[in-house]
């Protein structure tokens, strides 16, 4: 049975460095990209079965940027055929803005299906990969 494959895009290499440790010793293939351009080539070559995503790279809002991109419902987006993957939004900026964030509240407008807060608590997002890679 192939191993499911799941996506990574965060512009902190130790973030990266620490979801592949977690989700590789938990039998998944990870592919990592360091920012939204890179992510969305990535999610084009790998067709991943999830996508974790950094709210927070290049810009402030780049993550809500690629989920959008990634959900859009026009036909023609090249990025159609990837609407359906889930995709779980790690976010520190409730500590740098006074922000929170839950899919049950913000889940309308933005199109992740779960959020994430940094500092990355490993076991509480393996519950939720495995949770949406179930669906």
């Amino acid at each position: 049975m192939e191993k499911p494959k799941i996506v990574t895009i965060d512009d902190d290499p130790d973030v990266l460095e620490v979801l592949r440790i977690a989700l590789e010793a938990n039998n998944y293939q990870v592919y990592a990209a360091s920012n939204g351009t890179d992510g969305l080539r990535l999610v084009k070559e790998v067709r991943p079965d999830l996508i974790i995503l950094d709210v927070m790279m290049d810009t402030i809002t780049e993550g809500f940027q690629v989920s959008y991109q990634l959900r859009s419902q026009d036909p023609k987006s090249e990025y159609q055929q990837f609407s359906k993957i889930p995709i779980i939004m790690l976010t520190g900026i409730s500590q740098k803005m006074d922000m929170k964030f839950s899919p049950e509240k913000d889940g309308e407008y933005l199109p992740v299906d779960e959020f994430v807060e940094k500092p990355i608590r490993v076991e509480s997002l393996l519950e939720k990969v495995k949770k949406l890679l179930k669906k």
